[in-house]
């Protein structure tokens, strides 16, 4: 406003005069700011936000993002409402092209939502298409690839140049597969990082086809370190008597020995030989040698350490009652869930009770809480039982406290009927006159012992 004000004459004047021209653009400055923080600007810009917000909420939704997850997804990703939409939907596409499932599309949007950056996606598009996936794994590996990408700013050619370096140490397509799947920083390490763990196995006696093997099932053994981790666990096992062909060949079989914390193998060997349990339990546990009940022990007490449980109460849990080792993880899993979701108890109850992974889930546990929820119900129990209550009794116990006063219980609890206390006769009536014993002729010499024998 002030330069219309002016005349041509004073414009004149002001440039020759530098003070007054300062002052001008001070002038023109503040007026400037005063029209951005104006309110009727910022609503407009407000407006503008929002209708690029719904334009990218309604790109996203067609392309079978959740309703309920778009606000958090947007609000915490506002750098996306920078790109252009028409490139979004192309980046979209590209994605749709590598074959993924809709659900797959959607987990690799919300965990690395810089993928919808067009010319990153377009040069990574023929990449991912030259990879050969296996078992359903490319959702995982795409994401991986594309994160590690983003953090390391990592170019398609650098990494297949990184590929190529585990390609040209021997190992197979399905080997560097898992090493994206699981361990994908692996690929930043150095050659020379990556060769030294090679030539370590390759000195204790594992050769190059059973190392591809190994790193199919056990991917984490190229991330962990030779000197801080691999040799450590290796001493430990022969400090423990074992001999290095049997430690080769064990780890040959089951190469996630290997992901064992430095000590957690001679925690689980203690934990097994002061096992205070049946000689046929015991027997059957090292049925399959001492590495394998010691991995097998091990991976029960990591199920239940993920359920809540610290691992001293693990052990103990474990000691206590030991059957679970020869059980599937599968069948633990289901108690456990159980136990949190149906019970609605705490983990830790299993403290008090382990004998609950021991006993047979259909059979004991179903049956004993149908019984016990159902009194709870009616209002037939005098106090809250926990776990210790309903697991401890035994069969017949719990049959005469709970079941045995309530006949509209027996039908729940299944084997036991209604007669438990009265023994049944096994064999049909008159059968035992078809087992006499065969009578033999007495003589009379016969005779004259037996009444010597009395009279002694």
């Amino acid at each position: 406003m002030a330069l219309r004000v002016l005349s041509r004459t004073a414009i004149k004047r002001l440039k020759s005069n530098p003070k007054l021209v300062l002052a001008l653009q001070n002038l023109i400055l503040s007026q400037s700011f005063s029209k951005s923080t104006n309110p009727r600007t910022q609503k407009i810009s407000q407006n503008t936000q929002y209708r690029l917000t719904v334009a990218l909420a309604n790109l996203l939704q067609r392309y079978g993002f959740p309703r309920t997850q778009l606000h958090n997804f947007i609000s915490n990703n506002q750098f996306l409402l920078k790109y252009d939409l028409y490139e979004v939907q192309q980046s979209m596409n590209l994605l749709l092209s590598l074959k993924l499932p809709q659900k797959s599309l959607v987990s690799i949007i919300s965990n690395c939502p810089e993928v919808l950056e067009h010319e990153f996606l377009k040069n990574w598009k023929r990449v991912l298409s030259d990879l050969e996936f296996r078992n359903g794994n490319e959702l995982v590996v795409i994401q991986n690839v594309l994160e590690l990408s983003r953090r390391f700013e990592l170019d398609p050619i650098e990494f297949n140049e990184k590929i190529q370096v585990l390609r040209n140490l021997g190992f197979g397509v399905g080997a560097v597969i898992r090493v994206l799947e699981e361990f994908p920083r692996v690929i930043m390490l150095n050659e020379s990082e990556l060769h030294r763990r090679v030539e370590f196995l390759d000195g204790i006696g594992i050769s190059m086809n059973d190392i591809d093997l190994v790193c199919n099932l056990f991917p984490g053994i190229l991330w962990f370190g030779v000197e801080n981790r691999v040799r450590p666990l290796f001493d430990e096992f022969e400090g423990l008597g074992f001999s290095r062909d049997v430690i080769r060949d064990e780890v040959v079989r089951e190469p996630r020995l290997l992901g064992m914390e430095l000590g957690e193998f001679s925690r689980c060997l203690e934990l097994l030989r002061t096992l205070k349990c049946r000689v046929a339990i015991k027997d059957k546990i090292f049925s399959c040698g001492t590495f394998r009940a010691v991995f097998e022990a091990k991976l029960r007490i990591d199920c239940l350490c993920r359920h809540g449980l610290i691992r001293r109460e693990a052990l103990k849990v474990l000691w206590l009652e030991p059957r679970p080792i020869l059980y599937d993880l599968e069948d633990i899993e289901r108690k456990i869930e159980f136990l949190v979701n149906k019970m609605k108890l705490n983990i830790a109850c299993l403290a008090e009770a382990p004998e609950y992974l021991g006993v047979n889930f259909e059979k004991e546990i179903v049956p004993r809480y149908n019984v016990i929820d159902y009194l709870r119900s009616k209002g037939g129990l005098g106090c809250n039982m926990g776990l210790k209550g309903l697991i401890k009794p035994s069969r017949l116990r719990f049959y005469n406290l709970y079941v045995k006063p309530y006949p509209e219980c027996e039908k729940m609890y299944g084997r036991v009927s209604k007669k438990v206390d009265e023994v049944k006769a096994q064999h049909p009536v008159g059968l035992w006159k078809f087992f006499k014993p065969q009578k033999y002729p007495e003589s009379k010499e016969d005779i004259k012992n037996m009444r010597l024998f009395m009279e002694q």
